[in-house]
């Protein structure tokens, strides 16, 4: 008899507890997503114009304004009661990401994206939004003041007699080796310079030595491993 009372208290606590879910209304819903995904698209926006790496990828940029929505649906979810939202948190602690990121500023975008959709979904508007618009300002600060002078990297292909003459050729170039191979009678050399302006007539010039067989120039900005 009493197993069968405390069985009746259980079923009823736990329906009482079903029935104290916050309900989240259709309005707050669309409201929500709006918001966050005119935020994401703004993210979007700023990563386009300020990014500065070798290649964009338009489908990597596309992922901030999913995962601000995606951010925000979570958020909504379990506001709605405690009991999930731990239930969530271990659910989501299963997810792995398997995406190598190489750019630590493309991590503070996914950080940013994911800090939106959270205030988003928690429905503190402002902050989402005066706080995307100033992190926006600052980006595009720090990318019109970034440093005159660009890296690149120099490779040149040539054989054992071109060699004093390459040599002379980088005494003239503020020049970091990064790489030297040998290969019978060819030397691949690979080395850092960094140019102020577009004047890019000194790999011609090296290309025309004799015993040179080519010579490469390329944009560099850390990602790129001889």
């Amino acid at each position: 008899m009493g197993d069968t009372i405390n069985f009746q208290e259980v079923l009823k606590k736990s329906v009482l507890e079903l029935e104290a879910f916050k309900q989240v209304s259709i309005t707050e819903i669309i409201i929500g997503l709006l918001i966050s995904y005119l935020l994401g698209m703004f993210i979007y926006w700023t990563y386009y114009k300020t990014f500065r790496g070798v290649v964009y990828s338009h489908n990597y940029n596309l992922t901030f304004v999913i995962m601000t929505m995606l951010t925000t649906i979570v958020i909504m979810t379990i506001s709605t009661n405690i009991v999930l939202s731990l239930g969530m948190v271990g659910a989501l602690s299963i997810v792995r990401f398997r995406t190598a990121v190489k750019d630590p500023l493309d991590i503070m975008f996914m950080f940013w994206a994911i800090t939106v959709g959270i205030a988003t979904g928690a429905k503190i508007y402002p902050i989402a939004i005066i706080g995307s618009i100033a992190v926006s300002a600052v980006l595009f600060m720090l990318a019109k003041s970034k440093r005159k002078d660009s890296p690149y990297l120099l490779i040149v292909n040539f054989e054992e007699r071109a060699s004093d003459q390459v040599k002379t050729a980088l005494r003239k170039m503020n020049h970091v080796l990064k790489s030297k191979t040998v290969r019978k009678d060819m030397t691949e050399m690979t080395v850092e310079i960094r140019l102020r302006d577009d004047n890019t007539a000194f790999v011609s010039e090296i290309s025309n030595f004799d015993g040179v067989k080519d010579a490469v120039l390329i944009s560099y900005n850390g990602d790129y491993a001889p």
